[in-house]
């Protein structure tokens, strides 16, 4: 389960802010870019390139489900989840056939890279899964320097053995990290910040963590949106049960962006559609209602579920990272967090025309820099060609 050496290139440090690249500059949010499942579940050596809209798309046991699992589950370890929480049944992740070693411990491996100010900047986290789970490697790199790099040295005790970059009198700093949690989101706690290279080393944690807590994982229940629930905190929870009371919070926030919704709502919902609305029960709890223009109200409870599945979706396009349910960095401006948004199942019980429209909003909003969408579909021959998608296609071979 250790991570393989990496090469020697010449220690070239890492930018302190946005650098020109090929006449423009390095995106000032930071976003992950790549997947990387080197052993995941069905996935081998795959790397998953992600543009602002971005489809995965294969049939039944292509690995679509699981490549966002691999993505949620790194975004909780870098907003400092422990690695219980994340993974209750590891061995679940393991690769089919894989063997253990010869104490018997089997893993999973996965990383990813996060663009941003500082340039492209990699994660690659070793997790052994058999017999008790612990991440017993990880490592931190960019432009080829290592700069975090652990290691399981002693079974017997719950710590990896540490090193990250110093370049000051000396070229390293040694020390121990608890092996349950994920070493990148811990370094702003360990690392001084007091020569050249511990600022790099700073700088790429923080571009790393910043990309990963900004994930929102998102799949409406229909099931649970029509009824009546609690104001609460307005902030949208990933089943969108409590839609009600975001909509409640919204509408009076943000008239543009609702109008944009209710505008989106006219190509969603079967019949005229003048307003959407949240009003209270008298009971502590609000409801919503579609306003058909004549007078006539419609409980969110009576449309279909393709219909309250594409309002859910439109509306987490449209709102952004304050009204989600989403572990942001507060000390992050919103303006430099760009939100992704992963979907599993984006268009189950969407007709064409609700699919399309839905698609043409989220490449919309992405090409506008602040959010950015990771959906998984069965099929995506109605999205191919559509400007500002990007499909990737998994092999269940």
């Amino acid at each position: 389960m250790t991570l393989p050496a990496p090469a020697s290139p010449p220690e070239t440090p890492l930018a302190t802010g946005a650098q020109p690249v090929g006449g423009g500059q390095r995106p000032l949010r930071p976003r992950i870019t790549e997947l990387v499942l080197s052993a995941f579940g069905r996935h081998r050596r795959a790397v998953l390139e992600f543009g602002a809209c971005t489809l995965l798309a294969g049939g039944s046991g292509s690995g679509k489900s699981s490549a966002l699992r691999a993505f949620e589950a790194l975004a909780r370890l870098g907003g400092g989840a422990e690695l219980g929480e994340v993974f209750p049944e590891p061995a679940v992740w393991v690769p089919e056939g894989a063997r253990g070693d010869a104490q018997g411990r089997r893993g999973f491996r996965i990383g990813c890279v996060a663009d941003g100010p500082e340039g492209p900047v990699r994660l690659e986290v070793a997790v052994q899964a058999e017999p008790e789970a612990r991440i017993v490697g990880e490592r931190l790199t960019a432009r080829g320097l290592v700069l975090l790099e652990t290691a399981l040295r002693d079974p017997r005790r719950r710590v990896v053995q540490a090193a990250w970059h110093t370049a000051g009198t000396a070229a390293v700093t040694r020390g121990r990290l608890p092996d349950d949690r994920l070493g990148t989101a811990l370094l702003p706690l360990r690392v001084a910040g007091t020569t050249r290279g511990q600022r790099t080393v700073l700088a790429a944690a923080e571009q790393m963590v910043v990309a990963l807590r900004s994930v929102f994982a998102c799949d409406p229940r229909p099931d649970r949106m029509g009824a009546p629930v609690p104001t609460g905190t307005g902030r949208l929870l990933g089943g969108c049960d409590n839609l009600a009371a975001v909509l409640w919070r919204t509408r009076a926030e943000c008239g543009r962006r609702h109008a944009l919704l209710v505008d989106a709502l006219r190509t969603g919902c079967a019949g005229p559609v003048a307003d959407l609305l949240a009003e209270p029960c008298g009971d502590g709890r609000v409801r919503a209602l579609l306003d058909r223009g004549d007078g006539t109200r419609t409980d969110l409870g009576r449309l279909g579920d393709g219909e309250l599945r594409h309002l859910a979706l439109a509306l987490v396009l449209l709102t952004g990272p304050g009204v989600l349910e989403v572990d942001a960095p507060g000390e992050v401006p919103d303006a430099l967090r760009a939100l992704t948004v992963l979907a599993d199942n984006l268009d189950r019980g969407l007709d064409p025309r609700q699919r399309t429209a839905l698609l043409r909003l989220a490449a919309r909003m992405c090409e506008r820099g602040h959010i950015r969408l990771v959906g998984a579909v069965s099929d995506a021959s109605w999205a191919e060609g559509t400007d500002g998608v990007t499909v990737v296609h998994l092999d269940r071979d």
